[in-house]
């Protein structure tokens, strides 16, 4: 199989996967996930002409002339009706919310007014019709669509499903993902430490990252280099919607994950990325199964994840914004290059004047796992670049850290 470009390998995933099956939750474990079908207002809202402010509901017309004195014939507060229709030379007080009475085709601040009496209220400035005054339907008409099939559900957009009751969602199913790792070199969580043995960091790496999605993984723990072992693994993985396998993707004699997966049925649409990190990346799909051979270091796992994982994944939850937000920022230092394949550089982000400025975490070594924890983004090297010069712009992928900064770097 031809190696593919970072982009066509994105492309050739998410031709491949599908959307999950539908279900219907209640909206209060709604958060995060994709309506499937439009939803519409069942009311006009507000259901009459409101006052935007508290104040006194009044004739525009009486005010041709200020200062003038009205006469105030009633309170309305928010959830009265009024009782009285405002005639000339009168007016009503009204609260925040409150329905407008009839014959008042405006409101004025209170704070614009000044009481001479209980029963009289002096205005000092004039208005025009309209003012201060939210309109019947302004926010919302009955039967009309008010939230769209594919809408991520945003707390914004829990508070529009609760506006028009909307106690039961249909949205798309999370897809149920599951992580392997593979390697005789590993030493799972529970083991106890063995100099000679490896980590098992990317089982918990990846099972976070499903988590940032709003996906609970199924761990299956490790096959060991063995192929009738890493079969039976794989047969349990090939339950799940996803399957993750870390490892054994390479060219190595005892990198038994590709031929095995092929012997279970798994079509392979690809096997490697014009990339770095994470150039030995294998994808298959079965009739019912999405399976990604991720590499076996941990860089080059956790930056596989970002750019081809979770697009599929939140492809099969309905989403339509698939990746990761991208900023420019300027480069602090020179970069070096080999030309042939994208390279993803680990780098942090700090604040200036006019932007951001990025600055590699350190050495980039497709082991260093530290590079990773460092990072608020993946710059992004083109795969033609000889290199990258300092203060040069570049575009950065966010990771997830970034969404929340420092109090520092706000400014009002």
């Amino acid at each position: 199989m031809e190696y593919l470009s970072v982009s066509n390998a994105q492309k050739c995933i998410l031709e491949s996967v599908k959307f999950s099956d539908v279900e219907i939750v209640g909206l209060e474990k709604s958060l995060n996930r994709v309506l499937v079908r439009d939803v519409r207002a069942n009311r006009d809202l507000p259901p009459y002409d409101v006052s935007a402010m508290d104040g006194y509901a009044l004739r525009s017309a009486d005010l041709a002339k200020v200062p003038v004195t009205l006469e105030v014939i009633e309170d309305i507060k928010a959830g009265d009706m009024p009782t009285k229709i405002v005639q000339v030379g009168q007016c009503a007080r009204i609260m925040t919310g409150a329905p407008v009475p009839q014959g008042a085709d405006a409101v004025i601040r209170v704070e614009d007014t000044q009481a001479v009496s209980e029963n009289n209220v002096r205005i000092k400035f004039a208005v025009k019709a309209g003012n201060d005054i939210r309109s019947k339907g302004e926010g919302m008409c009955n039967g009309e669509v008010v939230l769209t099939a594919g809408t991520e559900i945003t707390p914004g957009v829990t508070g529009i499903l609760a506006t028009v009751k909307c106690a039961q969602v249909q949205v798309y199913c999370r897809p149920r993902v599951a992580i392997l790792s593979t390697g005789n070199e590993l030493e799972d969580m529970d083991d106890p430490v063995d100099p000679n043995k490896i980590p098992n960091s990317n089982s918990y790496a990846l099972m976070a990252q499903v988590q940032a999605l709003g996906i609970e993984p199924a761990l299956l723990g490790i096959a060991r280099d063995d192929p009738a072992e890493l079969t039976e693994y794989l047969q349990r993985g090939l339950k799940f919607d996803v399957l993750l396998v870390s490892g054994g993707t390479s060219v190595g004699v005892h990198d038994y994950v590709r031929p095995a997966i092929e012997a279970l049925g798994v079509q392979m649409k690809f096997w490697r990325v014009d990339m770095k990190p994470g150039h030995p990346l294998a994808f298959g799909i079965t009739t019912k199964t999405a399976v990604f051979g991720l590499p076996g270091n941990p860089v080059s796992s956790m930056v596989c994840f970002e750019q081809f994982v979770a697009p599929a994944l939140r492809h099969m939850m309905g989403h339509t914004r698939l990746y990761r937000r991208t900023i420019v920022a300027r480069l602090t230092h020179n970069i070096k290059h080999q030309p042939g394949r994208t390279e993803f550089v680990r780098v942090t982000l700090a604040k200036e004047e006019g932007g951001y400025a990025a600055t590699s975490t350190g050495p980039q070594g497709s082991g260093m796992l530290l590079s990773m924890a460092k990072a608020d983004g993946l710059m992004v090297v083109p795969a033609e670049k000889t290199g990258l010069n300092a203060s040069e712009q570049v575009v950065v992928q966010l990771l997830d850290g970034t969404v929340f900064q420092n109090a520092a770097d706000f400014k009002e």
